[in-house]
């Protein structure tokens, strides 16, 4: 089983985006498979809507760093280790802004690029960059449209609702990036088996029915990409454990194992934010589950 882990991004670790490179090899060193960094922007002070169905915002989103930005520099201080975004908002970017930019982390990064696609909930977000929330989900439609001619096209070419690209030479391509989908609606979850090479599911060591919450919806996707004429074994999974504030190495690792025995998910990663913000202990926690679940 592949392990991978979250890079220290938000609350206080966000004060120390300095090391991030530091993590990123030291992770690497111990084990890890890949490294993630997540997508918000702000944290509204009177949120209309809440983190995961409450009424309020983790503190911890208050102090963010940019995603790329963030991979980038674990990119440049690596070698082997998978770079994914769980998730990057991306309607709220131009796509073809969006397209350059991914190109260039996956050529800096020797192809090690997996971008996690997502479209948030938080209005006030949508505010800030100027997007209205209705159209998040027209919007990554028409940006999955843009990046398959961008990455792969020559010239490129796209007429859309929200972007027209004229005819023109666009050469620097990536190695080649899987683009992964997150969401539960019907309409997410037709998009992930239309068009999307894997999705991610989340779970915390509380979830007790893993086929529930992985293996069932899993398989609903590819039975649905069959039904689309693609391959249904082209729908892969990596699987976010979130650790909720007090949580230990060994519930991770209870966790991993049950993920390991009960399911065919064959890579996850834990995201620390809620447990430590200190890079070292961090990197302390990275080598203990990594070794117990190895």
């Amino acid at each position: 089983m592949r392990i991978g882990f979250g890079v220290p991004q938000f609350g206080a670790a966000a004060a120390r985006a300095d090391r991030t490179a530091e993590f990123a090899a030291g992770a690497e060193e111990r084990g890890a498979a890949s490294l993630w960094a997540g997508d918000r922007l702000l944290a509204a002070v009177d949120p209309r809507v809440g983190y995961a169905g409450g009424d309020t915002v983790p503190a911890e989103f208050r102090a963010a760093h940019d995603p790329l930005a963030l991979l980038t520099a674990a990119a440049t201080a690596t070698s082997r280790v998978l770079l994914g975004t769980s998730t990057l908002n991306a309607p709220w970017y131009p796509a073809a802004l969006l397209a350059r930019q991914v190109a260039t982390v996956d050529n800096l990064s020797g192809g090690r690029l997996l971008l996690g696609l997502g479209t948030g909930w938080s209005p006030e977000e949508y505010e800030a960059v100027g997007v209205p929330m209705a159209e998040r989900g027209a919007r990554l439609d028409e940006a999955l449209d843009v990046f398959g001619t961008w990455w792969h096209d020559e010239p490129v070419a796209h007429e859309g609702r929200f972007a027209t690209i004229p005819p023109s030479h666009v050469q620097a391509k990536p190695r080649g990036v899987p683009v992964y989908l997150a969401g539960f609606a019907p309409r997410a979850r037709r998009r992930i088996a239309e068009r999307a090479d894997g999705f991610l599911p989340v779970v915390t060591p509380s979830v007790r029915d893993l086929d529930a919450a992985v293996s069932t919806p899993w398989a609903q996707l590819r039975a649905a990409a069959a039904e689309a004429g693609r391959d249904p074994g082209a729908i892969g999974a990596v699987l976010r454990v979130n650790l909720p504030a007090g949580s230990t190495a060994a519930d991770a690792v209870t966790t991993l194992h049950r993920v390991r025995d009960e399911t065919d998910v064959e890579h996850a990663f834990v995201d620390l934010m809620y447990v430590t913000a200190d890079h070292d202990e961090a990197l302390a926690l990275v080598e203990e589950i990594v070794t117990a679940v190895a």
